[in-house]
């Protein structure tokens, strides 16, 4: 760094310095690099991506610089979030600490608010037993358990909060009630009565919204961000800096709240609450209509519509004429404006789809979408292209700090950047692996059982099942099970539990969080997951010592999503499986591994039983991609391995007991 940038981020290190103080740490030189970065990156107007391993201190490496540019210029800023866990320690941990540090260094106090969208917020309106006709539609399911139903404790637990609560936020009320409870309590943004409500000047979501319109730096989430970028409401109101913690979740995140759905429950939703609420308006040509084009439907294969049958595209036609007509009803309808607002709602929802459909089919992803329980058919609409909005949009011409701990695929930013928008933005833009805190070759083994066969599509095999039996006796509990597939977590806990006396908790069987409590709690459990455990789970210590990953995730071959992404970039004379498929894999498989090394003081293994990480070429591209741990691919010598970790562990138990 120069002499010149070193005075410039002078004001940045004081903070830190301040920052450690108060949290008794010591520096790091991942997040002073990142710190620096940042800094320098909304200084000079342009975007950074930062790839930090986990330990680095992420948010704290963002808040610095962002508060820092608060205080010096008043620049304001959105952080936009994958999970409320980090919501949460940036608003009640890691802000606070820094805010602090600023107003001693500045002598000004930057003010963090969080917004979320607008259903998160008790209604008080309703709770207030408003729209009292409307309840009816959810009670009725109910009526069979009596006077006071299970629902109906947990709404009037809700209505009692909403008299002492000072956020109204969903995720303050502990404990928490079901998603129909809350649907009691609770509106959208469109059936919201505004200035028309009864309790506007005292609207949780209302007073949300204007605190982050005040506010120098706006914590949200990606989905909230999606909505904005998608469809530009200007919800955070004028931004000069952004910054995407957990950016490798954010296309998906953004595509997967762009979807619309058109199914058999929005069908009966809109016909019961028009039928309840505004009883003038005849719902029967919406009713027959939603019924033919459910039958139309129905008699298409699962997965992407390539073409649109004609069936299809006429049923739509006739469903789109029928609610537009009853939508017109509604609104000259005499019924009061909160039941217009909820039966306008309803068939806007309905509407929304049908746009959707009627956007040039090749700029969707069209398809049809079983439920595996029920069978119930759905026709799903997301968009094919979230980069460009993301860069034109959701970054613009701010600067931005966009971070993971896993961002450079194969050594290279380029997908990474390509998918969040920066290939299409007119910013300039770079990226840096500012490293890892831990000494990952020495704490980690990766191995890669390279003696077993290929995984093949009907599960694991035989042999794999014995190597996972083998590798889990040998550490003696701390096993963390990864598979790509439900049939394959299914095998897999099945033969730990007749394989092994140790407690296996497998994700489905209880909440994701009791099951990732009881083993982080138990040092010699395991615990069996499908996809959603190779991202998020945080278990520091001897609990989690080996992590074993099933096979490389490609996306299935009949994932509509992917399938439509990998066609479009063949379109334009790309590999799809280099761009889309290897790219996912090579993210999941970094990610899965990333469980393992969670502090300087944590050793383990990372086992795969995917043969294909070393025999095929795409394996160093995943290789390159993964925490670079001491690999090998001798089984001895991780057996060996682990065998002397559970040893050491058991030394250190039996001497750390109280003397008899």
């Amino acid at each position: 760094m120069s002499e010149a940038d070193e005075q410039e981020t002078a004001l940045e290190h004081r903070i830190l310095t301040r920052v450690l103080t108060a949290m008794g740490g010591s520096r790091r030189d991942g997040q002073v690099r990142m710190i620096d970065e940042g800094a320098s990156a909304l200084k000079s107007g342009h975007h950074v991506m930062i790839q930090a391993g986990t330990g680095t201190g992420k948010s704290i490496g963002y808040l610095i610089p962002v508060l820092a540019r608060a205080a010096e210029s008043g620049a304001r800023t959105l952080i936009t979030t994958a999970t409320l866990a980090l919501q949460r320690q940036i608003l009640t941990k890691d802000a606070p600490l820094v805010i602090d540090a600023v107003a001693d260094e500045t002598g000004v106090r930057p003010h963090v608010a969080l917004l979320k969208g607008w259903s998160n917020y008790v209604c008080k309106y309703r709770a207030d037993g408003g729209r009292s006709q409307l309840d009816t539609l959810f009670d009725a399911a109910d009526a069979h358990q009596g006077p006071i139903s299970d629902l109906g404790k947990e709404v009037t637990r809700v209505r009692e909060w909403a008299r002492t609560t000072d956020t109204g936020d969903r995720d303050d009320l502990i404990p928490g009630v079901s998603d129909r409870a809350w649907r009691q309590v609770s509106v959208s943004k469109r059936e919201c009565m505004g200035r028309d409500c009864p309790f506007v000047e005292e609207c949780f979501a209302g007073l949300a919204r204007d605190e982050a319109l005040e506010a120098d730096v706006v914590v949200s989430n990606h989905s909230l961000f999606g909505i904005d970028t998608m469809s530009a409401l200007n919800l955070f109101g004028e931004l000069d800096h952004v910054v995407v913690d957990e950016c490798h979740e954010l296309a998906s995140r953004v595509r997967s709240q762009a979807c619309c759905e058109i199914s058999k429950a929005l069908c009966t939703r809109v016909a019961r609450v028009v039928r309840t609420l505004v009883k003038s308006v005849d719902i029967q040509p919406f009713e027959q209509a939603a019924t033919a084009l459910m039958d139309a439907l129905d008699a298409q294969p699962d997965g992407l519509m390539v073409c649109r049958p004609d069936a299809v595209v006429e049923a739509i036609s006739v469903c789109d004429s029928t609610v537009r007509t009853v939508a017109s009803e509604v609104e000259q309808s005499s019924v009061e404006q909160s039941q217009k607002l909820m039966a306008q709602a309803a068939c806007d929802e309905f509407i929304e789809a049908i746009d959707a459909w009627n956007i040039d089919p090749a700029q969707t992803i069209t398809y049809i979408e079983r439920d595996t329980d029920s069978s119930a058919v759905s026709l799903k609409i997301a968009p094919l292209d979230v980069a460009g909005p993301l860069g034109a949009v959701g970054l613009g011409e701010r600067a931005a700090i966009l971070t993971s701990a896993t961002l450079a695929l194969g050594g290279s930013f380029d997908s990474a950047a390509r998918e969040c928008g920066l290939m299409v933005s007119h910013v300039p833009w770079h990226g840096i692996d500012v490293g890892s805190p831990f000494d990952v070759a020495r704490q980690g083994v990766i191995y890669v059982a390279q003696h077993l066969p290929v995984p093949g599509r009907e599960g694991p095999s035989g042999e794999a099942l014995d190597e996972l039996v083998a590798l889990t006796q040998a550490a003696g509990g701390g096993v963390l099970a990864l598979f790509s597939a439900w049939r394959g977590l299914k095998a897999g806990a099945r033969a730990l539990r007749e394989g092994t006396s140790l407690d296996v908790y497998v994700q489905g069987e209880e909440t994701t969080s009791a099951l990732v409590s009881r083993f982080r709690n138990e040092r010699d459990s395991c615990l069996v997951g499908t996809l959603s455990l190779w991202q998020g789970v945080d278990v520091v210590g001897p609990s989690c010592r080996l992590v074993v990953i099933d096979r490389i995730p490609f996306p299935h071959p009949d994932n509509a999503v992917f399938q439509a992404l990998q066609n479009d970039a063949a379109k334009r004379g790309v590999s799809g499986f280099g761009a889309v498929a290897l790219p996912h894999a090579a993210l999941l498989m970094a990610q899965g591994a990333g469980r393992l090394l969670r502090s300087s003081q944590d050793q383990g293994v990372v086992a795969v039983l995917d043969p294909r990480l070393v025999t095929k070429s795409y394996g160093s591209f995943i290789r390159a991609t993964m925490p670079q741990m001491w690999p090998t691919t001798d089984s001895r010598i991780v057996v060996q391995a682990l065998e002397r970790l559970a040893a050491s562990l058991d030394t250190l138990d039996s001497s750390s007991r109280p003397r008899e």
